[in-house]
């Protein structure tokens, strides 16, 4: 069928291409989490490299933390929604991620760095999204965009709706505090209250995926249930459309403009070839990070 004049104009919605729960995982000094991206179900979505969801009110799931170890090649945000998590470097950077505050570190040639849980009782809850760089920037200094909960901005409509902005701009003109040029990322945490809609540009040329923290969402303008506690992986198109099946939903909206070169990956490296990641273990074990 061709589309008028008017219909070329428009942007078209992104329907649900997949949709996974993620598999039980441990990490670090055994927290247990959900890993969402970066499994054998789902490898990346371009330039998503991981995500993982941990949450648990039981100590002995994080009471471990995350001890010391090494990244090379790509960025991790930490989202935190419950608890506190303090962090520090072999640079000598250290701070605490309170509830609804946020870690972009980009780790670049290399960072030694530790996450541990500021709490021995009570819920912590989160999530930490790996984000690729592209091969001009794998070997750039270390850097931090540190942001406490009261800097995130929200917007309001209407309806109801609550989007909280880490990173990007909303079709409204909310701006997140969070910038990165080269994959141009988008991060929203998005409450809807039953009957709310949320719509949104994504470019054609950024992944997109949504993540269903609570309550069962409908995306697309053909509405299509996404589970709670499932990622729904989001197919070409322009806009992104999400409403509620009746009752309170709230989910991550992430997208990101795709790279499109080549990933050699082991562990807490991600570079191009796998030249480059023997080079890494090599510059960790000569303490060169």
């Amino acid at each position: 069928m061709t589309r008028t004049a008017n219909e070329a104009t428009q942007p078209v919605d992104r329907p649900l291409a997949g949709i996974t729960p993620g598999i039980p995982a441990s990490d670090g000094a055994g927290v247990r989490l959900t890993r969402i991206i970066g499994s054998p179900q789902l490898d990346m979505v371009d330039p998503l490299l991981l995500l993982d969801c941990f949450e648990s009110d039981n100590p002995d799931d994080y009471i471990a933390g995350f001890p010391p170890h090494p990244h090379r090649g790509f960025e991790t945000v930490t989202y935190l929604l419950a608890g506190r998590m303090r962090h520090k470097d072999n640079a000598g950077h250290e701070g605490v991620i309170e509830p609804g505050g946020v870690q972009w570190m980009t780790a670049g040639r290399g960072i030694v760095h530790s996450e541990m849980p500021e709490q021995d009782a009570g819920l912590l809850r989160g999530f930490q999204l790996w984000i690729n760089l592209p091969a001009t920037e794998k070997m750039t200094a270390p850097e931090y965009q540190e942001f406490d909960g009261a800097t995130i901005p929200e917007e309001r409509q209407d309806d109801g709706a609550v989007v909280r902005v880490v990173a990007g701009t909303t079709d409204a003109g909310t701006t997140g505090p969070a910038k990165r040029p080269s994959t141009e990322p988008i991060y929203f945490d998005v409450a809807l209250p039953a009957g709310a809609t949320f719509s949104q540009r994504v470019p054609s040329s950024h992944a997109c995926v949504v993540f269903s923290i609570e309550g069962e969402l409908t995306i697309g303008e053909e509405p299509t249930p996404l589970p709670t506690r499932h990622l729904g992986v989001l197919d070409a198109g322009e806009r992104v459309t999400l409403g509620t099946t009746g009752r309170p939903a709230r989910c991550l909206l992430i997208a990101a403009k795709r790279l499109g070169e080549p990933v050699a990956r082991h562990g807490p490296f991600v570079m191009n070839t796998q030249a480059e990641i023997v080079q890494a273990f090599d510059d960790y074990r000569a303490n060169r990070f």
